[in-house]
């Protein structure tokens, strides 16, 4: 799988074959060809391949692993000649893909396939702690955007009990951070006041750096220690090198896939669609083959169960 111009429909085909995922996730996992147990580490392990499994010598209680333990596919049914290509899918369809739409291309249900999105989605999230720009002249935009459904899309009764007073009550706030020509950040918050958005800011961005942001005035107060510049969008969206239309476009591609793909998010798993969204802005300049192999990288080491996803397993712990 080499090939630059690679498509969906190649990967499909590669992954088809159960050698090529095996060499694929040997290769991923264990970079120097020598298979160790994710327990212990021991290289003492033997292949039964007719279960295709791997069987560890050293006394644990779990001596069998598999090519998917310790990564985000572990205790999943689901073959990789179908998870592979279901991470293809995510990672470059522009707007996202579905739950129905993998469900009917997979053969699995709805239900499944809406967990199988949500799990790749965790390999999706960046780790990182590199702060944005940089006292050399760094350039970050900052903005907030409220995401809910469209008023005009919505029952006359589910209207009245969603939207009251202004247009933005009852919706979810993000915020967002971007390094001109770099990375994006995305955050659901609590609220736009002044403490939360300026906590971020200084979490997120570096000291010295160029800040560019509208005139709410939850920003007041960044200089000196930023170099704070505003534009006022009830006049102008432009000011030479002043503007927020790199954020704006990030918010463009984010709703586009909310509202035209995914339709309805819960705002308790709005921040996976955030880290969906960021991955495939952050990599924008990857071709498809490598931004598979990279996010391919991350699911070692992460593990999503049904229960937490869904909040159930917060219930139990407090029950």
């Amino acid at each position: 799988m080499e090939s630059k111009h690679a498509t969906l429909r190649d990967a499909i085909l590669y992954f088809a074959n159960y050698q090529n995922c095996h060499d694929f996730m040997v290769a991923l996992r264990w970079s120097d060809g020598k298979v160790k147990c994710p327990v212990c580490k021991s290289e003492k392990v033997c292949y039964l391949a007719k279960n295709r499994v791997w069987k560890c010598y050293a006394t644990h209680p779990k001596p069998r692993f598999t090519l998917k333990t310790g990564t985000i596919f572990e205790d999943s049914p689901i073959p990789l000649e179908k998870w592979l290509p279901a991470v293809w899918s995510l990672l470059n369809a522009k707007n996202g893909i579905s739950s129905w739409e993998l469900h009917r291309a997979l053969g699995v249900t709805q239900k499944t396939a809406w967990f199988m999105l949500h799990r790749i989605r965790l390999a999706m999230q960046a780790k990182s702690f590199n702060k944005l720009g940089g006292p050399d002249g760094g350039e970050v935009e900052v903005d907030e955007t409220f995401i809910g459904g469209k008023a005009r899309n919505m029952h006359t009764r589910e209207r009245r009990e969603k939207i009251g007073g202004s247009g933005t009550a009852g919706k979810e706030i993000v915020f967002g951070m971007v390094e001109r020509g770099g990375t994006v950040r995305a955050i659901h918050t609590n609220g736009r006041g002044k403490p939360e958005l300026q906590r971020h800011i200084r979490e997120h961005v570096e000291a010295g750096s160029a800040i560019f942001s509208d005139e709410l005035d939850s920003y007041t107060g960044l200089s000196p220690e930023f170099k704070h510049e505003v534009i006022n969008h009830a006049v102008e969206y432009v000011n030479g090198n002043v503007h927020t239309n790199t954020m704006e476009n990030f918010w463009s591609l984010l709703k586009w896939s909310l509202h035209g793909t995914y339709v309805s998010v819960e705002p308790f798993h709005l921040f996976r669609y955030l880290d969906e969204q960021a991955f495939r802005y952050n990599n924008r300049n990857l071709d498809d083959v490598n931004r598979f192999v990279y996010a391919m990288r991350h699911v070692v080491g992460r593990r999503l169960t049904y229960a937490e996803l869904t909040g159930k397993l917060e219930d139990i712990n407090h029950g």
